[in-house]
């Protein structure tokens, strides 16, 4: 196979209304393998989030990472994803998340800490271009002096590849001590305090909308290698649903490694 770039492929965007976090899960496998069958063309799409979550990586212990009973008295849904990584703390309107579905193509060659830097090398540009010198920190994280931005996650299934990424516009340090089990560990002798410091929100670095930002990154992309405005077919939401509710909205997926 030989190795292709950003701009030599058809690049469509789907930013639609909020979803359920299990609904979110089963749209990336479901895009994922449509992308590597050729049903669906090289895709970005940002994440609205319906409710709150804690997506947890494919071969994490639910256990260890989450408070089961503080995430169920704070009306957290727990989910895990299809890629490997870190838990993450989501909460609507705190977080912007996207995920791009590519051709294996575009990482062909690569190791994986190569393929997560090209990966998110355009949305580093897009957060210099609102002020933020921020860069990558392998394997799977974008920092900067002020702290942790973003952590992201990758998944190769078939020809394409899934890499996607949570970003903290705004954090409830608090809420997510009580929520992740080794966020509490890691700063259980340096406070909340720490807890914010270690993820910098984007709100503080900017002092920009969420919206603003999401449109930045966008337009970066876009003026880079072309996007096209697209939406989600009735049959990928189908077929997200049925897999939503027959698998990530299940115990014995979440519990998978308990």
């Amino acid at each position: 196979m030989i190795r292709t770039h950003w701009s030599d492929h058809d690049w469509h965007l789907i930013h639609t209304e909020p979803q359920a976090p299990s609904l979110h899960m089963a749209l990336d496998e479901v895009l994922t393998d449509e992308v590597a069958s050729g049903q669906r063309p090289p895709t970005i799409r940002v994440w609205e989030w319906a409710t709150s979550a804690v997506v947890i990586g494919r071969f994490q212990s639910l256990r260890n990472e989450v408070d089961s009973l503080a995430a169920e008295r704070h009306g957290i849904t727990v989910v895990r994803r299809i890629s490997g990584g870190g838990a993450m703390f989501i909460e609507p309107g705190n977080t912007i998340t996207y995920s791009i579905y590519a051709p294996l193509s575009l990482v062909e060659g690569m190791s994986f800490q190569q393929s997560y830097e090209l990966m998110d090398a355009w949305v580093i540009d897009a957060l210099g271009e609102l002020g933020i010198r921020a860069w990558y920190q392998p394997l799977n994280d974008i920092t900067s002096a002020g702290g942790k931005i973003a952590g992201a996650a990758q998944a190769r299934r078939g020809n394409a590849v899934l890499h996607h990424v949570t970003m903290a516009y705004d954090i409830d340090a608090g809420k997510m001590l009580d929520v992740l089990r080794i966020g509490r560990e890691k700063l259980s002798d340096k406070g909340t305090a720490s807890a914010a410091k270690r993820v910098d929100p984007l709100r503080s670095q900017t002092g920009l909308p969420r919206d603003a930002i999401i449109q930045r990154m966008i337009d970066v992309f876009r003026r880079r290698y072309g996007l096209k405005d697209d939406a989600l077919r009735s049959t990928e939401l189908d077929r997200a649903g049925e897999l939503a509710r027959a698998k990530f909205a299940t115990a014995a997926w979440t519990g998978e490694v308990a």
